[in-house]
């Protein structure tokens, strides 16, 4: 009986004491996130439209970057110096990515692709990798060796949908933070959801997901899915900048989750539709010595 007493003299008394201003609430004024100042609205047909007339339109293209790599292990992240770098396209799928050194512009590696095979050669290390464009089941312990040119050729340009591709928008914003500014602005985007559908099945799995700001409409990242549904790749596009007649990322970040390894492209130089022709996806020969490793 004396604990409930005390108990029903602390109610009692609680009145008391928020009159008498003991208790008295504290207010903060909470930041307004700041809207962009234009916010366009796209039916999901429009949106697929836009990408597919961008696709389409692009046959080829050059790009001059400064690549920087990092790779986590066992929960250590190892930085790699940066090198300069060209990448080159010519659809359907041909490929060719070379870095050099930026002072003495020495080769560090060539890597071509006809969208069946690749072969990567290392001068440095007097050796080349060669194999199937598909990615092996067994993962080598040297992150590098398992990437392949999809890598880049689903990064440097976003793809058109294929017939068999089915989709789906969402609409979402994001609250950002911009710390020197102490400002916060609202980001509006829509989620373009491309799945297809399993075979004999109602189940849909994921393909991919482009990110795109309802202030300009252009994809700022896309997220890539393997075919069990795990994600492989995210890609992160940065401010758009005019490069000719078309705005191109200034920066093209690469993330691969799986493989715990991360790829910085800082864009210096864009031409598009090159007549490239098939010499510029050929390496010249081997130097005598070379060891070649094959892939499976």
């Amino acid at each position: 009986m004396k604990g409930f007493a005390g108990s029903s003299a602390a109610l009692l008394m609680a009145p008391a004491l928020l009159m008498t201003g003991c208790f008295l609430p504290t207010h903060r004024k909470l930041p307004v996130p700041i809207p962009p100042a234009v916010v366009h609205t796209a039916t999901p047909q429009q949106l697929v439209q836009q990408i597919d007339e961008r696709c389409q339109e692009l046959h080829s293209i050059s790009v001059t970057v400064t690549m920087q790599a990092s790779v986590t292990k066992n929960n250590v992240v190892t930085g790699y110096p940066a090198v300069g770098g060209i990448i080159l396209l010519r659809k359907p799928d041909d490929l060719r990515v070379f870095g050099q050194a930026p002072v003495v512009h020495t080769r560090l590696f060539d890597m071509v692709s006809n969208g069946k095979t690749f072969r990567m050669w290392i001068p440095p290390n007097d050796e080349a990798i060669e194999g199937p464009v598909a990615e092996s089941k067994t993962k080598s312990q040297n992150q590098f060796e398992n990437l392949r040119p999809g890598f880049f050729l689903d990064a440097m340009a976003v793809r058109c949908l294929e017939k068999n591709d089915e989709y789906y928008v969402t609409a979402d914003t994001d609250t950002v933070e911009d710390a020197a500014k102490k400002h916060l602005y609202l980001e509006p985007e829509y989620l373009l959801n491309v799945v297809h559908r399993k075979d004999d099945s109602q189940e849909l799995g994921p393909v991919r997901v482009v990110h795109m700001h309802r202030d300009d409409l252009l994809p700022y990242q896309q997220d890539l899915y393997d075919p069990g549904g795990d994600l492989e790749t995210q890609v992160y596009y940065g401010r758009y900048v005019e490069y000719g007649d078309h705005k191109y990322p200034s920066t093209i970040t690469i993330k691969r989750p799986l493989d715990g390894l991360q790829l910085v492209m800082t864009v210096e130089k864009v031409t598009e539709n090159l007549d490239l022709k098939d010499e510029s996806f050929e390496l010249p020969p081997l130097p005598a010595g070379t060891k070649l490793k094959k892939l499976e």
